[in-house]
């Protein structure tokens, strides 16, 4: 059928914010998904899978009330229950400890990857659906189990390939004690503000003044002194100490500290860090302390995690010029074809067939794959010059 006749549903196939992979984009964040899991694996973090959509009464419990305009719900037909598409899998992590992982010792390991879906964009995002890899950490108290995550996020990041890009560190009890006598309207007010960084917004000066301070340990100290004889001392000394300690690791070159930030101020409890690199306008990872969570679910005990976004990572990627090594790929053509093929495959490498050389090139150019075969042959052809297919013989 022509496309200029192609019916509606199939000119525009996807609901907004959803989109498809090809086969190229697959493999990439594949491999981007396998490396960052294998960093997860060496450390100890053993890797589950969780359920596309939960009851909404358990997502509620790990998040507060679910706001429609982020969430996708719907009727579970064989429960009759509202269950929800889920747009964080930290409340199915603490869903699944509390339950099926109770009897195990702690400190508790976990890796994850999947996609979550939120309905309302972030500030560089135009996809509602976000793949992600991650970990939890619970069992295990703050700083020690905080710097596990920190060194483990640089891990992460290095892993994709990336060597420049800044750990943001904050501390969420910071902002959150500030804020604590302030009515509900005003906590959102005064927290946006904070957010955007406009402290004409502000009607307070220690507010206006945690604002800005951001850099590095300097800043840090300064702001530990301004915030001595207010409610914030104490997390503000905690901070500190983590930033110490992580200078202490080696993480420095890649820390920036952070006093006033406030995402996610009203879900973690204590710190907060957020990576950021360059070509992409949101975090690549974000994650923090949330020991208040697990207890909702009935099993109280600390815990902290962070999320990898594939998406921003590999736009990170892009903009550093990282590439993935060519996967060697064969088209073979000629007589024997088919037993050449399954001699590569049997080698471990992956080979399709094609009756001509043309036909070859061709598929091969489409497809990806970077050589192509003469089994009759098995010489030596010389290379494409107009694109990356090498015409190869004995391989």
């Amino acid at each position: 059928m022509p496309p200029e006749v192609l019916p509606r549903a199939l000119e525009h196939p996807l609901p907004a914010g959803m989109r498809d992979l090809l086969p190229e984009e697959s493999a990439a964040r594949r491999s981007l998904a396998r490396q960052v899991l294998h960093r997860f694996e060496l450390h100890g973090y053993g890797l589950v899978t969780l359920p596309a959509f939960e009851f909404a009464e358990v997502l509620e419990r790990g998040l507060g009330m679910l706001d429609p305009g982020d969430v996708l719900r719907f009727v579970e037909p064989e429960s009759g229950e509202v269950a929800a598409l889920r747009p964080d899998m930290t409340p199915q992590i603490a869903r699944m400890i509390a339950t099926r992982l109770r009897e195990r010792p702690a400190p508790l390991r976990i890796a994850y990857e999947g996609t979550v879906l939120r309905r309302r964009s972030g500030r560089a995002r135009k996809h509602r659906q976000i793949p992600q890899v991650g970990v939890e950490l619970a069992g295990v108290t703050g700083p020690s189990g905080d710097l596990e995550l920190l060194a483990l996020a640089v891990e992460a990041l290095q892993a994709a390939g990336l060597r420049e890009f800044t750990l943001d560190v904050g501390d969420a009890g910071i902002v959150r004690t500030l804020l604590a006598s302030r009515s509900p309207e005003e906590q959102a007010r005064l927290s946006d503000a904070m957010g955007r960084k406009d402290e004409a917004e502000l009607d307070d000066p220690t507010l206006r003044a945690v604002a800005s301070m951001q850099g590095g340990r300097d800043v840090l100290v300064e702001g530990t002194r301004l915030l001595a004889s207010t409610p914030a001392a104490g997390p503000a000394r905690r901070l500190l100490a983590l930033f110490d300690v992580a200078l202490e690791r080696g993480l420095g070159r890649h820390l920036v500290a952070d006093l006033g930030e406030v995402r996610g101020f009203a879900y973690y409890t204590a710190t907060i860090f957020h990576a950021y690199a360059a070509g992409t306008g949101d975090a690549v990872v974000s994650g923090g302390r949330y020991d208040e969570l697990l207890g909702r679910f009935g099993c109280a005990m600390p815990a902290a995690g962070f999320a990898m976004d594939l998406d921003r990572a590999a736009e990170a990627m892009r903009a550093a010029g990282v590439t993935e090594p060519a996967v060697t790929r064969v088209v073979v053509f000629g007589p024997g074809a088919e037993a050449r093929a399954a001699e590569l495959r049997a080698a471990g490498t992956a080979a399709v067939t094609a009756e001509t050389r043309a036909a070859a090139e061709e598929w091969a150019r489409a497809w990806g794959f970077t050589h192509v075969l003469d089994s009759a042959t098995g010489a030596s052809i010389a290379a494409l010059e107009a694109h990356p297919v090498h015409l190869a013989g004995g391989t």
